[in-house]
């Protein structure tokens, strides 16, 4: 696969995720060597509110990173490059000097900016049309102006140049360069409200409309650049970090999505589903976002996105939280035996509805209980509603004249082929899963390869992780009643909201 001789030669991916971080080293070939995973505690504090501490988010993946660097030497791999995938929008603040975070780290899910985002209503349409995002508390533009008016001293401090914002992927690097380089890549950039995709630069009317200093603000660089050499002591060898980009858009470059009009959906914590629109901006008006898929070698490519705030946080849930279920894994076997007339419907609104509603204020709900309802009824249900969101999300797609024949799927619940089917079944095109599942951590490895000289360009890129399996469409005829249902609980949940 790669122009070097040296099979020995491999690529580290960090994959810094919502609820673990990971560290998985690529071979020569792009295959998995080795990996190493570590979970870490989210905090809750209020209701809609979700925070991580930026040290035991930084511990673990110094932990995982080192575990999976001595596992690829014991297998004599030589790891040449680093590449990192982060959690998108996720919002950290920290002191210029010390580095010592001044609050926690604000989660993408976190809802508390709701009335702050509504209050900016009036300029909905200007940062739509400068960012391709919606005013939401989602981006992590309110999180930050919530941090400097609610933490003592830090608007003061960020007007005099003490305060440094960053996105996961930009705490990381600063904290591996031991504080040498604060810079993001372009598609992390994007997600943050404060960011024009078209003038490629962060923009001043944004910055001025949510009143934050210039100087907290990172570098923008290309996904596949020189982000610095890890800091002497960090790691047990120094390794440059040579390929970033935001988990979905990572997903894109694993999954091979680098033609216009191909589509992938990540099913990880939410879902996300997004289509290449090549170097084409298009602003969504079906209730879709518009972001930078990734630069390369100064070359912009552009995406339409679908986001679903929870996809397998609803397994989660109904392990951790109902304790239907012993393990995630578990829900494969009771779907595939419950049957299709449970009457069931669950609108898993945790943290509000993404995609295409937008509303943060929206909350889960069940529908359809009776006395014959079991536990087994309210995980498949549970199932079927993201197989339900990503048909929405197709659907808003269409009206924006992209009509995915084909849908790449990829993240942990695709694990689960019941879901895989019924997912084809009720989007009614094929359903692809990869080769390489972790594809997040493969598109930062792949990034980093480019970056190194490995890789010659985008065409080696997109082979680099064939079909493993298609599922087809078996023409379920229950599909359109159930989406029937499906919209009139979606329907009565935003009414709930109002």
């Amino acid at each position: 696969m790669t122009s070097q001789t040296n099979t020995n030669r491999a690529y580290l991916a960090i994959d810094q995720g919502t609820t673990s971080s990971r560290a998985i080293v690529f071979n020569a070939e792009f295959e998995m060597a080795c990996t190493a995973q570590q979970e870490f505690v989210q905090y809750y504090p209020r209701n809609g509110w979700v925070e991580q501490d930026p040290e035991e988010l930084w511990q673990s993946v110094l932990a995982v990173t080192r575990e999976a660097l001595a596992a690829a030497q014991q297998q004599g791999l030589h790891v040449t490059h680093i590449g990192i995938v982060n959690q998108r929008e996720t919002t950290l603040v920290w002191h210029r000097d010390s580095g010592k975070p001044i609050y926690n780290a604000i989660v993408w899910q976190d809802r508390r900016t709701s009335q702050y985002c509504r209050s900016q209503s009036a300029h909905e349409d200007m940062v739509q049309q400068k960012t391709g995002l919606r005013l939401d508390p989602y981006f992590s533009a309110s999180k930050i102006r919530w941090i400097l008016d609610n933490v003592d001293d830090a608007a003061r401090l960020a007007g005099n140049g003490d305060l440094l914002f960053g996105t996961v992927d930009c705490y990381l690097i600063w904290r591996l360069t031991g504080g040498h380089v604060h810079a993001t890549d372009v598609t992390n950039a994007s997600r943050t409200s404060l960011y024009n995709i078209v003038e490629h630069d962060w923009d001043d009317e944004l910055l001025s409309l949510f009143d934050i200093p210039r100087s907290m603000l990172p570098e923008v660089k290309d996904c596949a650049a020189d982000f610095g050499m890890t800091a002497p002591g960090i790691l047990d060898v120094d390794l440059p970090i040579s390929g970033v980009a935001g988990d979905q858009q990572a997903a894109m470059i694993g999954q091979g999505c680098l033609a216009p009009g191909s589509v992938k959906a990540t099913y990880g914590t939410g879902c996300f589903a997004l289509v290449n629109t090549g170097e084409h901006c298009p602003i969504s008006q079906s209730g879709l976002l518009t972001t930078i898929a990734y630069r390369l070698n100064g070359k912009t490519h552009y995406a339409v996105e679908g986001a679903i705030f929870v996809a397998g946080a609803a397994v989660q849930w109904l392990r951790d939280g109902l304790g239907l279920i012993a393990k995630a894994a578990d829900s494969e076997a009771i779907a595939s035996q419950v049957g299709n007339q449970h009457g069931l419907v669950v609108v898993p609104a945790f943290t509000g509805l993404g995609a295409p509603h937008w509303q943060p204020d929206a909350r889960g709900a069940i529908f359809g209980i009776t006395r014959a309802t079991s536990a087994d009824d309210i995980v498949r249900a549970t199932l079927e509603s993201v197989c339900f969101q990503t048909y929405d999300l197709l659907t808003a797609m269409s009206l924006s004249d992209i009509s995915p024949t084909i849908l790449k799927v990829d993240g942990g619940m695709v694990a689960n082929e019941w879901f895989c089917q019924y997912l084809a079944d009720t989007l009614y095109i094929p359903v692809v899963r990869p080769k390489v599942m972790e594809t997040t951590a493969l598109g930062a490895a792949l990034l980093a390869a480019l970056q190194a000289g490995d890789i010659a360009d985008l065409n080696e890129l997109a082979q680099a992780n064939p079909c493993q399996q298609s599922f087809t469409p078996s023409g379920d005829t229950d599909r359109d009643i159930q989406l029937t249902r499906w919209h009139k609980a979606v329907q009565a949940t935003l009414l709930m909201a109002q």
